[in-house]
């Protein structure tokens, strides 16, 4: 695992409760030179019941905005209850494709 994704889920994984994460780079789908700035995260956490799916987005991006812009350029958030995650059969979504830089047709 790179740098980046550690410290992200240093940033996340205790003070949410976690008690499930995946986290995918998926920065070789993207155009021009970053690397390790394109994430996929699946939290799974107890904590969100109760809490809307922007809510929960804010609660992370709170606990690793000084990451974003530099060096994360896009963060894919999925937050789940157990319940939720059970429900969707533990299955991370599927990311869109990249449609920018020098990848559009």
């Amino acid at each position: 695992m790179d740098a980046t994704a550690n410290k992200l889920l240093e940033m996340v994984l205790t003070p949410l409760n976690v008690s499930h994460h995946q986290l995918v780079n998926d920065s070789q789908k993207h155009s021009g030179s970053a690397t390790d700035s394109h994430y996929n995260l699946v939290l799974v956490s107890d904590d969100f019941a109760g809490i809307g799916p922007v809510k929960r987005h804010q609660q992370v991006y709170a606990l690793v905005g000084e990451l974003m812009n530099n060096p994360i350029h896009a963060l894919a958030l999925h937050c789940y209850t157990a319940d939720q995650w059970q429900a969707k059969q533990e299955k991370m979504p599927a990311t869109a494709p990249c449609m920018g830089g020098s990848k559009v047709s």
